[in-house]
């Protein structure tokens, strides 16, 4: 089921009515009225994969209650390490398996070595990734002493499922999510309003931006071979914005929906095309996704408490796992690899925490220097952003090799050129509420709080008229296939 359908329009106000007007009196019923929603969710994509969810929520259920009722360091280690190999056990066959086993195929080629295999055909659960790293958060922390075990197991299966996180984020934690699932809610009228106004923004950003620049990223990556550089160029820029506009409106979707219900997701996106450096940018893309590998990842590996040479190494390792948590693809940890070798720099020149804050904070408009900066920034990203999107790496290098030819000044042509304009001016638009609501959690958080009420009111009516307009066949959230 996907927040841009009408299944999901329908599935949501029924699910809410149920929850704040049959089941207000009772957290437990309405917990287990969460839980039967989440798996109802998870079910209308694929109900044979319901399975593999329920077996990682008990295996991580049991293993969190055995680590910490374990005697010694090394029993709770031992629990700890089957709850790690198994979930990851899992991930890497659904995953991972057929790339390796091709990977092995290839390389040993050269040395006349030919492997006989064979593939598996297996369809990918859909948000393995997701709710694999949620679990392995829980019984992390258990095993780390920052937490005690949830015994009950409702409350537990649905920090795992709570389906507005359920497929594509945020990662959460459970000492940010399991407090407010064993704490009585009730109904804001401000939060549901703020909920609401942030699912709003998110359709716009999935229909109207990521929809419609992935029409023409799609036209020019397919067919990159015959294309000038100019058009390769403007190709890139609507992936770019395309994957940003998917992302973050399914982010800013899933944290309004919870919030319908009470809860606060942690926040996932913080305005990245605004970065002034690629440090900025990793602290403001994904965020719930770069702040588990720092805390599970990095920081084990002692961070940047280290000499030079082995925090540029503990930076490419962040940032290869980073890739390939992806995908199975080189094309994603060659990525990984090349925002890596970005964040060099500023390890070395100790700059990676110049910009805490957003751009121009305060200000109507940024400096010059700070305008080129994230302009710089935004190229740099889009430049790494072709690996992500191409078939292959050896696709990649010739696609930017043709970006840096001659013809990047020439007048970009491709199919669908016309209507291209007409998403460009949407896109100008969508960067002028971005930038006015930068400071705040979501672009349409304070839009219109000093304007009268009907003001506020027309504006949701237009955009919404502006989403039914734009919107055509539903098309799936790119981050489901991770």
């Amino acid at each position: 089921m996907l927040f841009n359908s009408i299944n999901f329009a329908i599935f949501l106000p029924v699910v809410l009515l149920l929850y704040w007007f049959v089941f207000h009196k009772s957290l437990k019923w309405q917990n287990i009225l969460l839980l039967f929603a989440s798996y109802f969710f998870y079910a209308c994509w694929d109900w044979r994969f319901l399975f593999l969810l329920v077996f990682s929520t008990l295996l991580d259920y049991y293993t969190g209650i055995k680590i910490f009722d374990a005697q010694t360091k090394s029993g709770k280690k031992i629990w700890m390490l089957l709850s790690v190999i198994i979930n990851l056990g899992f991930l890497g066959v659904f995953k991972y398996y057929n790339f390796f086993i091709e990977s092995l195929a290839e390389g040993l080629e050269p040395f006349g070595i030919k492997l006989h295999y064979n593939t598996i055909k297996l369809i990918l659960p859909v948000g393995i990734s997701f709710y694999t790293f949620h679990g392995l958060s829980y019984v992390l922390d258990l095993y780390n002493c920052k937490i005690k075990p949830e015994r009950n197991f409702v409350n537990y299966s649905v920090f795992v499922s709570f389906f507005p996180l359920l497929v594509a984020g945020p990662i959460e934690r459970s000492t940010h999510l399991l407090p407010q699932i064993i704490k009585e809610r009730k109904f804001e009228y401000s939060k549901a309003l703020s909920g609401m106004r942030q699912i709003l923004w998110g359709l716009c950003k999935k229909v109207v931006i990521a929809d419609r620049c992935a029409a023409h990223a799609d036209v020019i990556f397919n067919n990159f071979s015959d294309s000038s550089g100019s058009t390769l160029l403007l190709g890139a820029i609507f992936f770019a914005f395309q994957i940003y506009g998917d992302f973050s409106g399914y982010s800013d979707m899933a944290l309004g929906s919870a919030r319908l219900f009470g809860i606060d997701l942690l926040k996932n996106f913080s305005f990245p095309y605004f970065s002034r450096d690629i440090a900025e940018f990793w602290r403001r893309w994904h965020i719930s996704l770069s702040s588990w590998f720092r805390d599970y990842i990095y920081i084990p590996l002692r961070g940047s408490q280290v000499g030079l040479l082995k925090k540029i190494r503990n930076i490419f390792i962040i940032f290869l796992i980073s890739g390939f948590w992806h995908g199975a693809n080189w094309t994603f940890i060659v990525w990984g690899g090349l925002n890596a070798l970005y964040m060099v720099p500023s390890i070395v020149l100790n700059s990676n925490r110049n910009y805490l804050d957003i751009v121009a904070k305060g200000k109507v408009w940024p400096t010059w220097k700070e305008l080129a900066s994230v302009i710089k920034t935004f190229l740099l990203t889009t430049l790494a952003w072709i690996f992500f999107r191409s078939n292959n790496v050896s696709d990649a290098f010739l696609y930017i090799s043709k970006v840096f030819s001659q013809s990047i000044f020439s007048v970009p042509q491709f199919s669908g050129k016309s209507d291209a304009f007409t998403t460009g001016i949407l896109l100008i638009f969508f960067i002028i509420f971005e930038w006015k609501g930068r400071e705040c959690s979501y672009a349409l958080e304070n839009f219109g709080i000093n304007k009268p009420r009907y003001f506020r009111i027309a504006f949701y009516y237009i955009l919404l008229l502006i989403i039914f307009y734009f919107s055509g066949s539903t098309q799936q959230f790119i981050y489901f296939q991770f």
